[in-house]
């Protein structure tokens, strides 16, 4: 059994046709056809099953493919590790970010990690948290900013910073006008039992967070609309439509004519807490762990920009 067969394999079962995996392979098709042949009759088996449209995986071969995968992985990793000892703070991370959050944050992480290491080439992959949960579990992104809880078992992670949640109310709201002539009073979240909420879709993290702390303190939100943009959540808050809840990174943010206005929340100030994931077993290059700490220290700074705003 050789290396290239392993590859060979693998790109038949991602494309489930052979003249593509040729193409992608930068080989003849049948050059291909007979290396496969030639494995199959080494193993005694049949990996996948030919007709005239389309190439399935046998029984035999979803369990080849399924340790093949894991033996590329297994030698990208001691790549990695060799280029560390080889190039040293040279290398690349594929990054994977929330979108929303990731837009207020990266701009300040990105370029201090630049400065700091600029042979270390940062890939983005932007998505909803549940498929940066999958593509982190399958090795296509090295690290994804995410916040807890996760829900993929087999992701590890680090914590880099806890973020306050805010409120976000329209201008004219009573609970804004209360704020201007009661500053120092806090907003206990029971009192939104009765408000209409502005929510995230399913399939955003901070969704379920939002469930979540509206639940623990008694009462169920009355969602009354939903968006894919937590941009489009806040402009709809100040328009009047209702209320939400953000991340303080995001809260104070300056956007478009639409901002709500931004209130505390009382003891227990909820929260959220940021964690950059990873796979479970992962080798993590030394330009990943520096991505890490660099994130790490921004957050510290920008947690300490917030307590001295307060004073």
């Amino acid at each position: 059994m050789e290396f290239r067969q392993l590859l060979y394999t693998l790109q038949i079962a991602a494309d489930k046709n052979f003249s593509r995996a040729a193409e992608k392979l930068h080989i003849a098709q049948p050059s291909l056809s007979q290396q496969l042949s030639k494995l199959e009759k080494e193993l005694g088996v049949l990996l996948f099953q030919r007709n005239t449209s389309t190439v399935e995986l046998t029984h035999a071969g979803a369990s080849f493919v399924e340790h093949a995968q894991k033996i590329m992985d297994a030698v990208e990793q001691l790549r990695q590790e060799m280029s560390d000892i080889s190039q040293l703070r040279k290398g690349k991370v594929v990054v994977g970010s929330m979108p929303i959050t990731g837009s207020h944050l990266l701009p300040r992480v990105l370029p201090a990690f630049k400065q700091s290491y600029p042979d270390i080439e940062i890939t983005l992959m932007e998505d909803s948290s549940i498929n940066l949960e999958k593509l982190t579990a399958s090795g296509k992104a090295d690290l994804s900013l995410l916040s807890l809880p996760l829900t993929e078992p087999s992701l590890s992670y680090v914590p880099v910073g806890v973020e306050t949640i805010d409120l976000a109310v329209p201008p004219e709201h009573p609970l804004a006008l209360r704020a201007q002539k009661y500053p120092d009073q806090l907003i206990d979240l029971a009192e939104l039992k009765d408000e209409a909420f502005i929510l995230l879709k399913k399939g955003q993290g901070f969704r379920k967070l939002a469930f979540d702390l509206c639940r623990e303190a008694g009462f169920e939100p009355n969602v009354v609309f939903e968006s894919n943009n937590i941009e489009t959540v806040q402009s709809l808050v100040a328009t009047g439509m209702g209320v939400t809840l953000v991340p303080h990174f995001i809260a104070r943010a300056k956007r478009s004519e639409f901002i709500p206005v931004y209130l505390k929340l009382a003891e227990p100030v909820p929260s959220r807490t940021l964690v950059i994931a990873y796979r479970n077993g992962r080798y993590l290059s030394k330009a990943a762990d520096a991505f890490i700490e660099t994130f790490k220290e921004i957050m510290s700074v920008l947690a300490s920009e917030g307590t001295n705003s307060k004073q």
